[in-house]
């Protein structure tokens, strides 16, 4: 039973989110996730996922998960350091390492406590960390841990960057570290990763991407940004998910083997937890043999992506700065964007609306994840319907 301040602070703070449109509620999905799924009783199409390749029930997956659970059982039982580490664990890694192009590898059991264990054991208080101010919630929260000085440039500013790097390059013993996602989940642009390469080279910074909705996707071999902008190499840390375009669960960092060393016996995260399921990092193992095999995948995404991208535009909706499977409506006020999605779902297509936190105050939109299982009768479907009650709610 809560005691009554405790209650008159839970009630208070939900009645101010509700009176901010800020509310949260879950929807059920009834099926596995994916391209269509069902959601309060009826099918739809979904762009609500992350799933981007459709690998997450894949059979391919399925069978690697089962033939880890047979081996291995369900959970881990315990730490890596303890006695969670099984072969699967270290195969990932190394298929991981050398998918990245790294020395080494090392998996986390999600990507916040990978930005957080990563961020909270590298810095320190005298440190200063740079960091882009559209950066997942994860990796301010990591600096937070660290306590280091955190400085914020503008979204994708190279000239804001530059002028906070040179006003603080007066000494000190700290270390300075820039930390940009390279694909941005909620505007669907990509960080300027060669600029800010230069610039640490410049103001000797060391880098780290988060390369969590880019990996699987972007680049010839789906390696993310980084192999995109043809920067393997010159990255410091990279990190990266295996729960969204690899279909499975969990997180990586990737770098030196000095780095990783380090991370096994400082990252917290890391330490203090029971390692992923076995059948999960099978899975992901699986995963990244797709993505290495099949590269029509990424290609169909992409292409659809941007024929999708070029649909929305070419009916007036502002899809930001874009550039991948990533989409954004932008709509500013909370109340229209839940009408929006809302409206939506009632005409069989699921695309929640994004409110702040999530986004910056007057941002709320609709976030449009493609999948590349996606068919084209899908797309067309779907910009039909949301051209249509776009204009309902002039919106366009």
């Amino acid at each position: 039973m809560l005691r009554e301040p405790l209650r008159k602070f839970l009630h208070r703070q939900i009645a101010d989110l509700k009176e901010a449109g800020c509310y949260r509620q879950m929807k059920l999905i009834d099926s596995a996730a994916g391209a269509r799924v069902f959601l309060q009783g009826r099918e739809v199409i979904n762009f609500s996922s992350n799933n981007y390749l459709g690998l997450a029930s894949s059979g391919f997956l399925k069978q690697a998960a089962a033939q880890a659970l047979s081996g291995f059982g369900i959970g881990a039982g315990a730490s890596r350091l303890v006695g969670g580490n099984f072969p699967p664990h270290e195969e990932l890694e190394k298929k991981l390492a050398n998918f990245k192009k790294a020395e080494s590898a090392l998996i986390f059991n999600c990507g916040y406590m990978a930005n957080c264990g990563l961020i909270g054991a590298l810095c320190q208080r005298e440190d200063l960390i740079f960091s882009d101010r559209l950066n997942h919630a994860s990796i301010v929260d990591g600096v937070l841990l660290s306590r280091a000085k955190l400085v914020r440039y503008n979204h994708r500013d190279m000239d804001d960057l530059r002028r906070l790097l040179a006003s603080h390059s007066g000494g000190g013993r700290g270390k300075r570290l820039i930390v940009t996602d390279s694909l941005f989940s909620m505007d669907g642009d990509l960080a300027p990763l060669r600029e800010i390469v230069d610039l640490a080279a410049e103001f000797e910074a060391s880098v780290m991407v988060d390369e969590a909705h880019a990996t699987g996707v972007l680049g010839e071999h789906g390696r993310g940004a980084v192999e995109l902008f043809g920067l393997e190499g010159e990255i410091d840390i990279q990190m990266g998910t295996l729960s969204k375009a690899l279909g499975a669960f969990g997180a990586y960092v990737a770098g030196d083997s000095l780095l990783i060393d380090f991370l096994i016996n400082r990252a917290r995260p890391f330490i203090f937890t029971t390692a992923l399921p076995p059948p999960a990092v099978a899975a992901a193992s699986m995963a990244l043999d797709i993505v290495d095999n099949r590269p029509d995948l990424r290609d169909t995404l992409l292409r659809q992506a941007a024929w999708f991208r070029q649909k929305l535009q070419d009916s007036g909706f502002n899809t930001l700065n874009s550039q991948t499977h990533i989409i954004p409506i932008l709509v500013g006020d909370n109340e229209r964007a839940l009408s929006f999605s809302q409206k939506l779902l009632e005409a069989g297509i699921y695309a929640p609306a994004i409110r702040p936190p999530a986004v910056p105050r007057g941002g709320a939109r609709l976030r449009i994840s493609l999948i590349a299982t996606h068919t084209l009768a899908d797309l067309e479907e779907a910009t039909d319907k949301i051209q249509r009650i776009g204009q309902e709610l002039r919106l366009i």
